[in-house]
């Protein structure tokens, strides 16, 4: 890969210095001062408020700030988007997407459109799902070698994913690889270079990954996932066509759906805005992600209704344009959500799952690789986590629970996380879910592992309501081994 990586010793020695520092909890420092851990079980509620506080209120963030693409929605809209790059007046485009995906109607009618509008262009088809360091890197080299003007992604979140990336090293060829890659692993360098025009055109419900500056991939090596982090690498424009989402199949489509879940419930559950700290000194420094504030929660309410309402019927009726087109919406509706107000555990706790794969083979994926969907990593765990999270905000965890569905009616609010728990246990019976961390392949043996590749996620870890230490961490993977 053109893009320099720096050894895998190095990145070794990181790790062990993160872990072997006095605080172990990832999730501290938001909180300006000691916490209590409750054991399991401990049924006392404390408000946010109760925290306590060693700081003044002068360390702690005051904005939000709200990023967002263009959105484009209709049955369709696919076919414009020869004409979106003709009035950018590109010379010369790439096209990305994957080996399955390039046989399917979404591609060939992008085609199609750039063909009419006399669009150059190459494609890229080696996209690989659940991309990795390595796969990112082979799509670098062929955008470094092709001198594009400009982007288009056709596919799910790894296909999205994947173009940000060649987008953001094609645009600096003398960058390294880590630097962009979060701390503890990366450098985290702000990304100050101009990148190219970019459109995605997403053919899954889940990921959300057309509205949001962030790309996740698999570090081989260290065995869990990271990801680069960044407000340009956003697409400029998002194409909602809901035609895209009648071929996905069954499992795709529960799969995805969970993820759409578990952005909306993370994003309304993480730490508030205004309870982060340090405020940054200069704004260009805020975080992408910040934490629950009054805008994210609109698009994360709207998002829990619609799955309340659509995600049973998109699931096992193929036909069924108006559930699928609902859900399309709502995964763009979750990913506008924590796209600015960030995820947490269940996301946190999720890349080490993903990292310790040995040889589980979801159906209806075509891959040539063992490999756990991201959205059934992601929500293997919730059920644990929310029942973990909600002493200190009971009130929003019931409300997530009603909107899904459930009702709350006369419930207690030390009930709310068993409560928002079996919500979406429900759903997980309902939808044919594996039945926890041992349905695909992981032991308690692994725990001490998945710990392991769990503390890096500081960038997410940290927006969990209640914070965390490796003790319950570990709690949270042993819970999730069955779930059911």
């Amino acid at each position: 890969m053109a893009a320099r990586q720096v050894s895998r010793e190095s990145v070794l020695v990181m790790l062990r210095a993160i872990a072997s520092t006095t605080c172990r909890c990832p999730a501290h420092s938001h909180f300006n001062g000691s916490c209590t851990h409750l054991s399991p079980g401990e049924r006392v509620v404390p408000q946010r408020t109760s925290v306590t506080k060693s700081k003044s209120a002068e360390d702690k963030e005051y904005a939000i700030e709200m990023a967002g693409c263009s959105l484009r929605y209709g049955e369709g809209v696919t076919n414009e988007v020869g004409m979106d790059f003709a009035n950018l007046g590109v010379k010369k485009l790439c096209v990305m997407t994957d080996t399955n995906l390039a046989k399917l109607p979404a591609v060939k009618k992008a085609i199609e459109s750039l063909n009419r509008s006399k669009i150059s262009f190459e494609v890229y088809d080696k996209v690989r799902v659940e991309p990795t360091d390595k796969s990112f890197g082979d799509a670098i080299d062929f955008a470094k070698r092709g001198v594009f003007d400009s982007y288009l992604a056709i596919g799910g979140g790894s296909v999205i994913d994947t173009c940000k990336v060649a987008n953001l090293y094609a645009s600096k060829p003398d960058a390294e690889f880590l630097d962009y890659v979060n701390a503890p692993i990366g450098k985290n360098l702000p990304i100050m270079h101009p990148l190219k025009p970019f459109v995605a055109v997403p053919t899954t419900s889940g990921t959300g990954s057309e509205t949001t500056g962030i790309a996740v991939f698999d570090f081989e090596d260290l065995k869990f996932k990271t990801g680069i982090v960044g407000r340009p690498m956003r697409p400029m424009l998002g194409l909602i066509d809901p035609h895209h989402t009648l071929t996905m199949p069954e499992r795709v489509v529960v799969n995805s759906g969970f993820d759409v879940l578990c952005h909306a419930l993370e994003s309304f559950t993480a730490i508030p805005y205004n309870e982060r700290s340090p405020r940054p000194a200069n704004p260009k420094d805020r975080p992408t992600y910040q934490g629950s504030n009054p805008i994210s929660d609109i698009w994360a309410r709207q998002a829990l209704r619609i799955l309340g309402t659509y995600f049973r019927r998109a699931v096992y009726d193929a036909d069924d344009i108006e559930a699928r087109s609902a859900m399309h919406l709502a995964s763009s509706f979750a990913g506008m959500g924590f796209g600015n107000a960030g995820v947490h555990l269940c996301h946190g706790l999720s890349y080490a799952i993903s990292g310790n794969v040995k040889t589980y083979v979801c159906k209806d994926y075509e891959n040539h690789h063992p490999v756990v969907p991201h959205g059934l990593s992601v929500v293997l765990t919730a059920p644990a986590v929310f029942k973990y999270t909600y002493p200190l905000c009971p009130d929003r965890h019931l409300e997530a629970a009603q909107l899904l569905g459930t009702d709350t009616s006369g419930v207690r609010r030390e009930d709310a996380g068993l409560v928002l728990s079996d919500t979406v246990k429900q759903f997980m019976y309902d939808l044919k879910v594996d039945n926890g961390l041992k349905a695909i392949g992981l032991r308690s043996d692994d725990i001490s592992k998945l710990v392991r590749g769990t503390i890096p996620q500081e960038r997410v870890t940290k927006l969990s309501p209640r914070p965390v230490v490796e003790e319950d961490l570990a709690r949270l993977f042993e819970e999730s081994m069955s779930v059911f």
